[in-house]
């Protein structure tokens, strides 16, 4: 329904148990949403414009918001959030714990164990995802390139989400690309196909 959503950060609350609630001013409109705590600090300070994919989760009492930085990100937690006992918190709490890459990796080979290292997810959560996803995940990761090793350098849906990501965070597409190129020669980031440590590494490049 709402693919994504750009706007000002207008604000950021913590209201406990994890949660970090972010408001996207949007034309006038504010709207929360909840995005995974280790987003947090890939946000730009309050009154600058970022873009975050959304999922419109609907329950009995309300409708939620989620947000992710990219786009690949959100559809791991549609994925995540169709297996049977998954509900959009616990969801969260996978990707919180283990990020995208090493999750999709611990559903694909089977890793319980480290799939349980999730707070609230036990043994039999973890291997009913394992149970529905591993097939999915496969092809989805190919697809995305999340949690495979590309031989040099970004593959190209893992540059543009980087690209995506770093324009919403307001550079111009020339700091961009001197950026991308600076920290590609980074032989630990190209033995990785994580957006977030691309994102992460160019940020710094850029602030230099």
């Amino acid at each position: 329904m709402i693919s994504y959503l750009k706007g000002v950060l207008a604000d950021i609350q913590k209201p406990g148990s994890h949660k970090i609630i972010v408001t996207l001013d949007v034309n006038q409109v504010g709207y929360d949403m909840q995005v995974p705590a280790r987003h947090l600090s890939l946000l730009p300070p309050l009154g600058e414009v970022v873009q975050l994919f959304s999922h419109l989760y609907f329950r009995e009492d309300q409708a939620v918001l989620f947000g992710f930085g990219q786009r690949q990100e959100r559809d791991l937690f549609r994925l995540l959030i169709s297996v049977s006992g998954i509900g959009p918190q616990m969801a969260l709490a996978l990707i919180d714990t283990l990020g995208e890459a090493e999750l999709t990796q611990a559903v694909v080979s089977g890793n319980t164990r480290l799939l349980s290292r999730t707070p609230g997810v036990g043994n039999k959560t973890a291997e009913r995802l394992v149970l529905e996803l591993k097939t999915k995940l496969q092809d989805w990761q190919t697809q995305s390139g999340v949690g495979l090793v590309p031989d040099a350098g970004p593959v190209p849906t893992l540059y543009e989400e980087v690209e995506a990501t770093l324009s919403a965070l307001g550079y111009s597409q020339s700091e961009i690309l001197k950026a991308l190129q600076a920290v590609g020669r980074s032989s630990t980031l190209q033995k990785t196909a994580d957006p977030e440590s691309w994102v992460r590494e160019a940020i710094a490049w850029l602030s230099q």
